[in-house]
């Protein structure tokens, strides 16, 4: 991907004594009473900001949090506390500033935080006038919100439009690059695991991949849903029979280019959905009707785990099994593990994800974890992302 990266116009100094806005991704958890109860995407947002301000430009920062109505603000949705907690982060006063649009007063080697971005009244819709006003701000914009990518507003794609300059923060950078190689041109053999409780919500994932990957592991209820394709007996466990049809197409499709999606010889199954339940493995052909299948067997998950470690690319999105009941984390743990042990270029994105990635250690094995939730999932449906359409419009202008 062809794009203008901030860091170099840091470099080069074409940021010194500019008027920098940088949309950021500060969205954080909030408690009842609004105190900030994780700070990842803050800490996060840092590096970008020091180095506008190293760089000796005039730094504007805004941000959405929660869902506010646009046109009404109200104490809930402002981003007051987030300010207050990058300032002790960066150990320097932040003021916040309420109505920008239309101007905002910010000196060289000074950072303010502009207000709520989605309060703005035509801010989803991505409205011209709106956008138009936001890049007559700044000389300089900057995206570095990942999670927002897949949107196209005004503060992310519009303002990316009409401003002077447009550029992609360290974090977005680095998201793209990542994104490019794993997908764009893999080192093959590429291998993706896709795995959840349903196939509709990740049909077109699967379809896409089908068309690229070598081997798609399929997991959770998705491979449930595979078994039943394959003409196994799934019992009484989560499936979608009304998407048999395309299933059996993803596996026709991955056959045709001498691919594969390995079906599960063996399962750990339990009579109950439970954390206490018996679990007992058996082979894929042995599944009683009143069984639910839990998690992958060790068989599979030993043959799952060669084939990863033997990749050249691996795409990782969701875990294989129940992984937070410990008789069914088994199969999560071995794929996680593989994962870890490859040589292979890894990238692993979505929630449950992030957090069997942390529940077994393995973040530094992980080459990158996307953070991005809705924008990974697009990717790997074969979306062009908003954000990384305009951005390499802007660098080709």
């Amino acid at each position: 991907m062809n794009f203008i990266r901030f860091s170099d116009l840091c470099a080069t100094g074409q940021a010194a004594g500019r008027r920098v806005f940088i949309r950021a991704d500060l969205n954080v958890p909030q408690d009842d009473k609004g105190h900030i109860t994780e700070d990842t995407r803050i800490r996060a947002s840092i590096p970008c900001l020091q180095m506008a301000l190293d760089a000796g430009a005039a730094v504007m920062v805004t941000s959405h949090l929660g869902r506010p109505t646009e046109g009404e603000f109200n104490a809930a949705d402002s981003l007051a506390p987030v300010a207050q907690r990058l300032g002790e982060l960066m150990q320097r006063e932040i003021p916040l500033v309420s109505n920008w649009v239309d101007g905002v007063d910010v000196k060289p080697g000074q950072i303010v935080m502009l207000e709520n971005c989605r309060v703005n009244r035509g801010e989803k819709k991505n409205d011209e006038a709106l956008a138009r006003k936001m890049a007559a701000l700044c000389d300089i914009f900057v995206h570095d919100a990942f999670g927002t990518a897949h949107r196209a507003e005004a503060s992310t794609y519009g303002i990316a439009q009409y401003a002077k300059i447009a550029s992609a923060g360290p974090l977005l950078a680095a998201e793209m690059d990542a994104i490019a190689k794993a997908l764009s041109n893999p080192r093959r053999p590429l291998v993706a695991i896709v795995a959840g409780s349903k196939v509709s919500t990740k049909l077109t994932i699967l379809k896409a991949l089908a068309n690229n990957v070598d081997q798609l592991i399929v997991g959770g209820g998705i491979a449930n849903t595979f078994m039943l394709a394959a003409g196994l007996k799934i019992g009484k466990s989560l499936a979608e029979a009304d998407l048999l049809d395309d299933a059996k197409a993803v596996i026709v499709a991955m056959k045709a280019r001498g691919a594969e999606v390995p079906i599960p010889t063996d399962v750990v199954t339990a009579k109950t959905f439970a954390a206490d339940a018996p679990a007992t493995i058996k082979a894929a052909t042995d599944v009683a009707d009143d069984d639910l299948i839990l998690d992958i067997g060790p068989d599979t998950t030993a043959r799952l785990a060669a084939q990863l470690k033997a990749a050249g690319t691996i795409v990782w999105n969701g875990p294989v099994g129940v992984f937070e009941f410990e008789a069914f984390s088994h199969g999560t743990e071995g794929i996680a593990r593989a994962v870890a042990d490859s040589s292979g270029f890894s990238i692993a994105g979505g929630g449950d994800t992030l957090a069997a990635i942390a529940k077994y250690g393995i973040e530094k094995q992980v080459d990158y974890i996307s953070t991005g939730g809705g924008a990974f999932l697009e990717v790997l449906e074969g979306k062009t992302l908003p954000a990384f359409e305009i951005l390499e419009k802007r660098a080709a202008s």
